[in-house]
């Protein structure tokens, strides 16, 4: 079977945990197109807007509403469902709200993961499972080095930490209980993620949006602060072709082990500072930013870089789209989308997501070119 990802997510049924948030929302759009049958177990959306309500989600896959706290619910879903794959990205995925609210923050990351990672050991199903933790489960020194997925775990803050712990809890259930079973398991850690669609309180695109929209000046809490800026479909990209390699596509590492933790973020030049991204984004969309640093703010980690070295060798991965496309193309879906509709907002999503594979498969990355799956695998 030839196509984008060796053409392995058409008629397979495919279980997205938290399809209500930015980045489910965006990959449950994708999986749509790849022909895949798509069962998204989330809460309600968080924001309003939210993404997912604006793709018309809840109508167009196998919608079920629960939380992933609960051990019983998540269980019957996925035994009644058999998946064929799953992408677990349900989280509390804010550092701030974690400061608040620690306890709930554990639960939905830590317990959340291992009551999804049960359910899936309770049948015996083939199955590949990617949990999408992320950058910040490293124990962050502040240095330039880009961080590699064997360097220590940590966190400081209890967001970070409780991503650490997921990790740490993934590698204990895939040792102890997946290595002889027909479950394949791994772990994805994403840099900062942008694009269109996004709404969430206290991330730096959707308090742009929402300033400029408004006419006001964008408050900038810390503009210094360095992330390993990326647009959705890059880590999105490196999830699905890790899947599909898992279970058997021929990648450009056949054979070598692939149940492991996969760093996906930008090449160098998408590490800047938060200066550095909203200028590039009021090239687009003009305005102006204020300095809103507050001294009393809790701690939030000021330099963070990732290493991509282990994904290219091993899946051929790479970043498409430059620092300034990235931008470009986010800034580009939020103005278009504000005088569209729903489906002005859906036919731009899909479009982005088409020039990506298109660009893609231009410049060679094995996911975006026919690639024929083996057999028997």
């Amino acid at each position: 079977m030839n196509g984008p990802f060796g053409g392995r997510f058409a008629g397979r049924k495919v279980l997205v945990t938290g399809h209500t948030g930015f980045k489910g929302a965006w990959l449950s759009e994708w999986l749509l197109g790849l022909g895949a049958e798509v069962i998204g177990y989330a809460l309600p959306p968080a924001t309003d807007p939210a993404l997912c309500d604006q793709l018309g989600l809840a109508a167009r896959v196998q919608h079920v509403v629960g939380d992933v706290r609960s051990a019983a619910t998540i269980a019957e879903v996925v035994h009644s469902t058999r998946p064929d794959f799953i992408f677990h990205l349900a989280a509390q995925s804010l550092v701030r709200p974690s400061y608040e609210q620690p306890v709930e923050t554990f639960a939905t990351n830590v317990t959340g993961t291992i009551n999804l990672l049960e359910a899936v050991r309770a049948t015996t199903s083939r199955c590949v499972v990617v949990v999408v933790t992320s950058d910040k489960c490293y124990h962050n020194r502040e240095w330039m080095y880009g961080y590699r997925e064997e360097d220590p775990l940590g966190g400081h803050d209890p967001y970070s930490a409780s991503k650490a712990a997921v990790e740490l809890a993934t590698a204990a259930w895939r040792a102890s209980f997946f290595r002889a079973s027909a479950v394949r398991v791994a772990t994805a850690r994403a840099g900062n993620v942008i694009g269109g669609g996004d709404w969430a309180a206290d991330r730096i695109v959707p308090d742009c949006v929402r300033a400029l929209q408004a006419g006001r000046p964008i408050p900038i809490r810390n503009r210094l602060a360095t992330r390993p800026w990326q647009h959705v479909l890059e880590p999105l990209a490196g999830y699905l072709w890790l899947a599909a390699c898992l279970d058997g596509v021929p990648g450009p590492a056949a054979g070598e082990p692939l149940d492991s933790a996969f760093n996906f973020g930008p090449d160098a030049g998408g590490t800047r500072n938060v200066s550095a991204l909203v200028d590039a984004l009021l090239a687009h969309w003009p305005g102006e930013w204020a300095d809103a640093a507050d001294g009393q703010a809790p701690h939030e980690a000021r330099l963070l870089h990732l290493a991509n070295d282990k994904a290219a060798r091993l899946l051929g991965w790479r970043p498409v789209w430059s620092f300034e496309r990235t931008v470009a193309e986010t800034v580009a879906w939020y103005r278009e989308s504000a005088a569209a509709g729903p489906a002005g907002i859906a036919n731009r999503t899909r479009r982005q997501i088409a020039a990506y594979t298109t660009e893609a498969a231009t410049a060679g990355q094995p996911w975006a070119v026919s690639a024929t799956t083996r057999t028997g695998t």
